[in-house]
This record gives structure tokens, C-alpha cells and sequence, in this order.
């Protein structure tokens, strides 16, 4: 007979996950094209805010993994994430609330919510439903451009939040 975990056994375990030296964790990024992945990276690594269009899977101070949204849309470069994931401690799936619709990731990951600045609570609140459809455990709501939201991801996932702020440099975000 199967038993299935309850969330608290599942979040457990996600807490448990290997850690790096510093103790953060190793994250990757996953969402489709434009949902803001690279964004997050920036905001986290203290960088200006400007748009670069990732084109391979690409690691950043050892830490984050960040990865072209094409990956995810098409089903021919769906088994690079796999890989790609099977080195990172916690799986992000990478939602724009401005925008409709997710898919699903074979594995447990939490979920963040970018753009809020830009959405309404509505939207907001769309973009959730989505993440936890592809299996969000735990989600965040975060601006890249305001701040909000990333002291508890950035504590989740075990980076420091002290300082952490980008300056926009361009509105492509």
C-alpha cells in the first residue's frame, strides 16, 4: 500500500536538503521566457537590474542556477532542466503574475511570483494557483524592482538579505 506524506513531512524534508559551505542552498531557476529568472539573479547577487537574455544554462557565484525559459516551453530541451536540476538543493519554479499559464516539473520545488509591481492582486493571485498547479510547495511573492517579498524567500533559501538591493538600470525587466 502507498502512504502518502502530509506537507509538514514534505517540508521537512526540503529543509533537511544539503546545503553549501556558507550555508545557502544551490537553487535553480525554472519558468518560461521573459518570467524573470535572470531578474532574480541580479536582485540576489546585488547587480544592477538590466535585461540579458539567457541562452544556455549558466551558473551564477556558484549558488544559483539560472536557465533559458525555452528549456522549459519546448519538450526537446525539457531533459537539460532534469540534468540541470539534479545539482541544485532547492528546484524555484519562476512565475510572471502578469502573465498566464505554467507547467509542471517532475520534482518538488517551491514557487515565486515576480513582477508584483507590475500586477494587479488579481493577477497575483492567478499566478499562485498556477505554480501550486505545477506543483509549488511553498510560494513567495516578489519585485525585483521594489524589494518586496525576498527577505522570507531569501531566508528559505538561505542567502543573506541584509543590503540586498538592485538599482534599475533598464525597464526591460
Amino acid at each position: 500500500m502507498l502512504r502518502q506524506s502530509s506537507p509538514e513531512a514534505e517540508d521537512a524534508v526540503m529543509a533537511k536538503e544539503l546545503k553549501l559551505k556558507d550555508g545557502s542552498k544551490r537553487v535553480i531557476l525554472i519558468g518560461g521566457s521573459s518570467a524573470g529568472k535572470t531578474t532574480l539573479c541580479q536582485y540576489i547577487s546585488k547587480e544592477d537590474l538590466h535585461y540579458h537574455k539567457t541562452q544556455t544554462v549558466q551558473i551564477i557565484n556558484n549558488t544559483i542556477i539560472d536557465t533559458p525559459g525555452e528549456y522549459l516551453e519546448s519538450e526537446w530541451f525539457r531533459g537539460a532542466l532534469t540534468v540541470s536540476a539534479a545539482d541544485a538543493d532547492v528546484i524555484v519554479l519562476v512565475q510572471d503574475a502578469t502573465e498566464c499559464g505554467t507547467t509542471m516539473f517532475p520534482k518538488p520545488a517551491i514557487g515565486v511570483v515576480t513582477k508584483s509591481d507590475l500586477a494587479t492582486e488579481k493577477q497575483i493571485e492567478t499566478a499562485k494557483k498556477y505554480l501550486i498547479m505545477a506543483g509549488a510547495r511553498k510560494l513567495f511573492v516578489t519585485s525585483s524592482v521594489t524589494g518586496e517579498g525576498f527577505a522570507e524567500f531569501l531566508q528559505y533559501i538561505g542567502y543573506p538579505c541584509e543590503g540586498t538591493a538592485a538599482k534599475k538600470e533598464n525597464s526591460m525587466l
